[in-house]
């Protein structure tokens, strides 16, 4: 039970289900089924759809060039809210939904907010989830920042389908390179070709100042504040990468142009290579050849409106769900999902199926509780169970319900099934044909890979329920189901949801917290599996709720709160004898105008064969603002009721590709059998959890330019902003393992320290200091058992040939715990250090069976200093320069005069 007086609030959040997979394919060179989704929060603009048909043409033959004439747009369908006047032209979708969108049109929930960005969790050449772009970059109202709209979305799509990344870095924008005198800084883009100045630029209370940057005397590093700002009129023609937003770029930085050098995401992410070198390797590559033509053909749009949901359930009666109180669980989910997960307005049915199919309600739109009523009297009893089960047999009656009254185009069917059919295949053409989406819901161990492919093939939900009902995960399943579709303060929001089994008379206690965004349409479930329990909720201002409807034949209660749910600490308390209970509290946005908070929960990966891992990813938001700071967790089910709890992290290191992004990762290694496993995340907020705007991935915010020696500058964007707490508890889609590792043969340790992505090197005085996360005996779990850090003054060296680059003394370094901060000083070495010299640096994690990590990210680390002794190094074979950074004597104030002199002649000319 929570404390009182815990010191955290806690808010909501709502689990935006799994991004569904995208329906585009490449023919030849055209990418085709480009899906397009226009939030329903955007105001109805009917001039916004020809501009986003604008954006694409744009787009498609500044791609068409900047590939070689590799690839282009050949057609897109674009979704319109439901709530936008229908047009004759406006055709119904099918597997189109905003689930397996590809492209979002959204309004920024913060203004000024409006920035192109990307889901972009995985490595190097692995494609991004989706590209989010707001109505005002569509118009053209955001030009002078980020460049004509067409640029824009072709940086995205590098980010989204070839998974590439940002060759700037807005945290630390200026590097140290090698320069003549030592005092030099370079701007971190691909090519050095770009023209600019370098300026500090800030406001404060209305009004905006520019001056000059200035280098520490200490570090000879630019100041903090200091920003590149680009001529307008340049020459050079790459990178999109970096700033698309300039004319003269056309292209992507290649294998000649690229600079290494610069520590930048895309050497950090992809080992130093070019983005079109990745390019170069990716599945489009290396299926296309350049087109011959000098324009790409036309871009063909489908407007696409979406309609009122249909939805029907088809449930499995067959003989193999008297198993283990199915039926009756079965009851317990779908009543639930018809009392408070289907919306409003929507048009529902429910179909039975054994060896046949029977109707029992035909299509009903949900307007009251009177429909609701009607159709959970139709859910099949108890006591009902047939013969063997024949799933095409229910999915073909559920087709006929619905042509009833509508095509079958987009319409739903939620499959109820414990997969006791090999015969689905049969039906594949059919469903294909249907334009209908089927989500799969399996109860038990079923690995029927049938069911799998009905999900996917038609962009549907797949989820799983295992016979252990102390996880809840069948109506954790259930209330998964919420419209995709429908805007997100229109859909059902899980609370929590969590069981417990007494082995003696005992008590379920525990508290929710109901924050300002949420507490519309609140209800309460109650499930057992013996007798019913005392049942009491209490308000925050005391007031105690008993009066649950008990349905005592499906061992189920429920209550639910009136009006809107009083904000603050709500608490539940259940007294039961020895048996299972499980919870349930959702809700709904208490405001139309404020979006809640969401968790989107998903594996990397569909599938997976052991010893391969698996990465769990669970993005915080709310809105288009990502949560800094949460702690989640994540409980993954295996097919045998066993789980595994993983902390997830937005560290950047492991398996969290990017740090303070809102995205939690981690990699799952807890294999214990073949089948379906389910995942479930719990998220929790702290007092010094915030909302951030995105940080990474996403177009270069560019403050302005210069023309002709004029500054044309911009507002400053704003920082992020503080927030309270919160929880949840949240259901991601199911995934299968395959190649069980206890048949395999007995192995101590098959699992490598994962990659070091984080490593950090600085001068203090005459010593180096190097920072990085500590990776895992196993990925980023346990301790690995060494490092071996090696380094060089020379780059190529140590990306190529690190085993030969000079070792440094790591005898005394012990490893810590995964996810620890390491740090270690030492003395360099073995090279010769003068002002100005940069040394590289890279590592590698060894465990105790001698696995070994890829190589890290190379860090560099730049001598300056204004006086240098030069000493020998008695050793034989080896010359060191001993850093002394004390001022000694008037020499050495003359060499710090010289150094700053010769940087500000050298600035001058380049500015000039």
């Amino acid at each position: 039970m929570v404390p009182f007086k815990m010191p955290i609030l806690v808010l909501t959040l709502y689990l935006l289900q799994g991004t569904g997979a995208s329906l585009i394919k490449l023919n030849g060179n055209g990418y085709e089924d480009v899906v397009i989704a226009i939030d329903p929060n955007v105001p109805e603009d009917e001039k916004l759809i020809q501009q986003i048909e604008d954006m694409i043409s744009e787009a498609s033959t500044y791609l068409y060039r900047a590939t070689e004439k590799r690839f282009y747009f050949e057609s897109v369908s674009i979704l319109i809210p439901k709530t936008w006047q229908p047009k004759s032209d406006y055709e119904k979708p099918k597997h189109e939904t905003y689930k397996n969108a590809d492209i979002i049109i959204e309004v920024p929930n913060s203004p000024g907010n409006d920035i192109p960005r990307i889901d972009q969790f995985g490595k190097c050449g692995e494609r991004g989830e989706r590209i989010y772009l707001t109505p005002r970059i569509i118009r053209g109202e955001m030009l002078n920042v980020f460049g004509p709209k067409g640029k824009v979305l072709v940086h995205e799509w590098a980010h989204f389908r070839w998974g590439v990344f940002e060759e700037y870095n807005e945290d630390n924008p200026f590097y140290q390179f090698d320069g003549k005198n030592g005092c030099s800084a370079k701007q971190k883009r691909c090519s050095e070709g770009i023209t600019g100045t370098n300026k500090v630029y800030t406001c404060s209370g209305g009004s905006c100042s520019i001056r000059d940057c200035w280098t520490d005397p200490k570090t000879g590093k630019l100041n903090k504040d200091c920003m590149f700002i680009p001529d307008k009129v340049q020459s050079e023609k790459a990178s999109i990468m970096f700033m698309q937003s300039i004319d003269s770029v056309v292209e992507f930085c290649t294998e000649k142009n690229h600079n290494r050098f610069a520590p930048n995401l895309q050497n950090k992410m992809c080992y130093l290579k070019s983005t079109w070198e990745v390019i170069q390797d990716s599945e489009d590559y290396k299926k296309s050849t350049p087109m011959m033509a000098a324009e790409p053909p036309k871009s063909r749009f489908s407007l696409k409106q979406i309609g009122e949901r249909i939805l029907v359930l088809v449930i499995d009666t067959s003989r193999s769900m008297k198993v283990g109180n199915r039926l009756n669980r079965l009851r317990q989910a779908s009543q639930f999902f018809l009392l408070q997960i289907i919306e409003k307005g929507s048009w529902t049915g429910v179909v039975t199926f054994d060896s046949s199919a029977t109707i029992q309600s035909e299509l009903i739109q949900i307007e009251s509780d009177v429909q609701r009523k009607t159709l959970i009297s139709r859910l099949p009893t108890v006591t009902v169970a047939g013969g063997g089960a024949h799933i095409c047999s229910g999915l073909r009656t559920a087709f006929m319900v619905v042509k009833k009254k509508f095509l079958t185009d987009g319409s739903e069917m939620a499959l109820l099934t414990d997969g006791e059919d090999n015969t689905t295949n049969t039906c594949f053409e059919e469903v294909k044909q249907s334009g209908a989406i089927i989500h799969t819901i399996v109860l038990g161990p079923s690995t029927e890979k049938g069911l799998e492919k009905l999900s996917e093939m038609t962009g549907g939900m797949k989820t799983t329920a295992t016979d252990n009902v102390q996880n809840n995960g069948l109506i954790d399943a259930f209330s998964a189901l919420s419209s995709g579709n429908a805007a997100i303060t229109q859909r059902s929001i899980k609370l929590e949801s969590k069981g417990i089994t007494l082995t003696n008379e005992g008590w379920m206690n525990g508290t929710v917290i109901f924050d300002s965004t949420v507490g519309k349409d609140t209800l309460f479930l109650v499930t057992w599996t013996a007798q019913q329990p005392e049942m009491f909720v209490t308000d925050p201002s005391g007031n105690i709720y008993k009066n649950f409807a008990v349905e005592t034949s499906s061992q189920m209660a429920y209550l639910q709160i009136p009006n809107t749910a009083q904000v603050g600490i709500w608490t539940y308390s259940l007294k039961s004898s020895a048996q299972t209970l499980t919870l349930t509290i959702t809700s709904r946005a208490a405001n139309p105008t404020v979006p809640p908070f969401t968790v989107d929960s998903r594996m990397h990966k569909d599938t997976s064969s052991f010893p391969s891992p698996m990465i769990v990813y669970a993005e915080v938001r709310q809105g288009s603002l990502p949560i800094l700071g949460a702690n989640v967790t994540a409980l993954i089910e295996s097919a045998d009721g066993t789980t595994v709890t993983l902390q997830l992290l937005d560290n950047g290191a492991g398996a969290d590709s990017f740090k303070n992004d809102g995205v939690y990762s981690r990699y799952f290694l807890g294999y214990k059998t073949d089948g379906q496993y389910s995942l479930k995340v719990r998220a929790l907020g702290r007092t010094n959890t915030q909302r951030s705007r995105s940080q990474v991935n996403r177009a270069m915010y560019i403050p302005g330019s210069i023309d002709q020696g004029k500054e044309n500058l911009l507002a400053i964007r704003a920082p992020g902003m503080p927030q309270t707490g919160f929880n949840v508890v949240s259901t991601g889609d199911s995934f299968l393992v395959s190649n069980d590792p206890s048949s395999q043969p007995s192995q101590t340790d098959i699992f490598p320290p994962c990659r070091i992505k984080d490593l950090k090197a600085n001068f203090e005085e005459d010593h180096i200091r190097l920072t990085w996360t500590a990776p895992g005996d196993d990925f980023d779990t346990g301790r690995a058992d060494r490092y071996i850090i090696r380094m060089s003054k020379d780059l190529s060296t140590l990306s190529s040939y690190f085993d030969s680059a000079l070792q440094v003394n790591t005898d005394n370094l012990i490893p810590k715990y995964a996810n620890s901060e390491e740090v270690f000083v030492f003395k360099p070495k073995g090279l010769r250090i003068e002002n100005g010299t940069v040394i590289y640096l890279a590592i590698k994690a060894v465990d105790k069976a001698n696995l070994m990590s890829p190589m890290s990210n190379i860090a560099q680390v730049y001598m300056f200093t204004s006086s240098l002794e030069d000493q020998n190094d008695s050793s034989p074979g080896t010359s060191i320069s001993i850093i002394v950074l004390s001022v000694v004597g008037s020499l050495v104030a003359i060499a710090i005069i010289a150094c700053v002199i010769v940087y500000l002649l050298n600035k001058t000319r380049t500015q000039d």
